[in-house]
């Protein structure tokens, strides 16, 4: 839209051009829904100050095109983790047997007895670390230095591999 120009032109842009628009990506995702729902954003992105040689209809179709083409790259992308997701899955329901259910289980057991004997802060920074979470934010959850982080978890990680020793014995991997 020009500086100054008013709803009315907006809603006259919109009333010529969104069905056309819904159209093109009615024909990129397939989807008459996500279709809509895409237009409504192409009309969003709009810009606000055009100059008087703005071509809106060319602006809209080639945005248009642009967030179909991005809607259906994105869809191919969730897909294929989808399908890695249920194959790794399939394959570790049908790779455990019923003992391997069981060593699992009585691992986990030994861990929860050996995590709740240790000093409560190394069992929480060897959780938080093994959940996933960086230095950085393992830090501000125990509300300690981030440069302190690491040699308590080395040392958290040798507390945890003594007490699980002196509990259960050796273990290969522990």
């Amino acid at each position: 839209m020009r500086e100054g120009s008013s709803l009315e032109e907006f809603e006259a842009l919109f009333v010529e051009y969104y069905p056309r628009i819904v159209g093109i990506l009615r024909r990129i995702v397939g989807d008459h829904g996500r279709a809509e729902d895409l237009a409504s954003e192409v009309f969003l992105k709009l810009p606000l100050m055009q100059d008087s040689d703005f071509n809106a209809g060319g602006w809209l179709y080639r945005t248009a095109t642009n967030l179909g083409i991005d809607a259906l790259r994105a869809t191919a992308r969730r897909n294929s983790f989808e399908q890695a997701a249920a194959r790794d899955t399939n394959h570790n329901k049908i790779a455990e047997s019923g003992f391997d259910q069981m060593v699992r289980s009585e691992r986990a057991q030994r861990v929860r007895a050996v995590l709740a004997g240790m000093k409560p802060v190394q069992a929480q920074l060897l959780l938080l670390r093994a959940s996933g979470h960086s230095y950085k934010e393992v830090s501000a959850a125990l509300e300690m230095e981030p440069g302190s982080v690491g040699t308590l978890l080395v040392r958290g990680e040798a507390a945890f591999e003594q007490r699980y020793r002196e509990l259960f014995g050796l273990e290969e991997d522990v």
